[in-house]
């Protein structure tokens, strides 16, 4: 097991790959039909959109990640001496922890349709260490002279590397080539838009007294409009001046202008965009603090679908994008990466409670199993921790074999008392 001992001193980073980790900010923004500019970071600026990405991002780096070693009987172990286990569960560098590797990742893989990390190795060809690279930095394109997939990173000087696909975890969201994700703001942009168009307006709306615009007519010819213009937003702009009673002289008179919030549907306008959002990344509502249509029936089971319809496929591609680039052919025959969703599909007490009775009263669980799922500590195996157990007054079918037509056969004496 000496390959697969692990150095302990401190991992210093070259400064070429020190240079290259930090990224630059390249505008890659394009204006919606609802005026406002939009794209992967400015869409972050919608609440809704922030706390999509915040859940699934924080959910994904919170979980378990194992690397797990498949043994000739079928079990499986936690790969502890494997190199990769402590880049995986523990720290991928120097610089972060797991969680907070993972997070970043996935809310680059959220936004921009790809996550990508390079890949540091000893002389063994394991993997030591993961930095992450931005993914709005990265360029992925097929070299024309090796057909091969090639990665060209800008760092913050205006520099490029290129790297080959041994040198970095790719994991791609939804593909159209099967090589890069999409970004899903690119083609959620009119939805996203429309969000910040109605937070721009209520902003305005309110920031100008929550009263919309209006012309104030004179009877006569004005000297100086710009003074008195100035005078009135003076006294009535803004919302501690909303409300105040307007005195006008000389047989002045105001002129509202423009759609109320009601008429222009405002506040549904805003509910939709929130559930739009919501759609877009899959995530149900009340995880991101809308409860208008949650119930305290069906938030369990609408939380127990979002791990299975959105967290899972998630998983998985992390899961194969780590097999595929950080083992290597022959270790991917015995060890994978898992992660762990038994805590998010645990349920409520009493569901636990009902499925663990059904599971040990059938032999399938023993109470040792049980217990560490419910992070227990386990009862010495002389007192029947890890024992199977049947409900007595089971037998097997051969023992109830029974004539056609006529009365069952004598059930053996080992059978009638359930020992059997």
């Amino acid at each position: 097991m000496g390959i697969f001992s692990r150095r302990k001193e401190k991992r210093n980073i070259d400064q070429k790959t020190a240079d290259f980790i930090k990224g630059i900010d390249l505008d890659t923004g394009q204006t919606s039909k609802s005026g406002v500019d939009v794209d992967e970071e400015t869409s972050l600026n919608i609440s809704a959109v922030y706390a999509c990405v915040k859940v699934i991002a924080e959910t994904i780096a919170s979980l378990p990640l194992f690397l797990l070693k498949e043994l000739p009987n079928g079990d499986n172990e936690r790969a502890k001496q494997h190199p990769l286990y402590s880049v995986l569960h523990d720290s991928p560098n120097n610089e972060m922890t797991s969680f907070t590797f993972r997070e970043m990742l996935m809310t680059n893989l959220l936004l921009w349709g790809n996550a990508y990390a390079l890949i540091k190795r000893d002389a063994n060809g394991h993997v030591t260490e993961l930095y992450p690279l931005k993914s709005k930095n990265m360029v992925v394109e097929r070299d024309s002279a090796t057909n091969t997939i090639k990665y060209t990173y800008t760092n913050n000087k205006g520099l490029t590397k290129t790297y080959k696909p041994r040198q970095v975890l790719h994991i791609p969201a939804f593909s159209f080539d099967g090589i890069v994700g999409v970004s899903p703001i690119t083609y959620a942009r009119e939805a996203m838009g429309l969000a910040l168009a109605t937070e721009e307006f209520g902003a305005r709306f309110f920031g100008n007294g929550a009263r919309p615009g209006g012309v104030l007519e004179h009877p006569g010819v004005v000297k100086d409009p710009e003074k008195l213009r100035d005078s009135w937003n003076k006294v009535y702009q803004g919302t501690r001046n909303s409300h105040k009673v307007a005195v006008l002289e000389e047989g002045m008179k105001y002129h509202e202008i423009g759609m109320s919030p009601e008429d222009s549907q405002f506040l549904q306008t805003r509910s939709f965009q929130l559930n739009e959002i919501c759609r877009i990344f899959r995530v149900p509502p009340h995880m991101i603090g809308d409860l208008s249509r949650s119930t305290f029936s069906n938030i369990e089971h609408q939380s127990i679908d979002f791990v299975v319809h959105t967290i899972t496929s998630w998983i998985v591609r992390w899961e194969q994008a780590i097999a595929k680039a950080l083992l290597s052919d022959e270790e991917r025959s015995i060890y994978y990466a898992k992660f762990n969703v038994n805590g998010l599909m645990r349920g409520d007490f009493n569901s636990r409670m009902s499925g663990y009775a059904i599971a040990r009263q059938n032999g399938w669980m023993s109470a040792n199993e049980i217990r560490a799922l419910e992070d227990m500590n386990k009862i010495p195996n002389d007192q029947g921790g890890d024992l199977y157990l049947l409900n007595g007054n089971m037998i097997t079918a051969t023992q109830a074999g029974g004539r056609t037509g006529g009365a069952p056969n004598e059930i053996k004496q080992g059978g009638q008392n359930g020992t059997q």
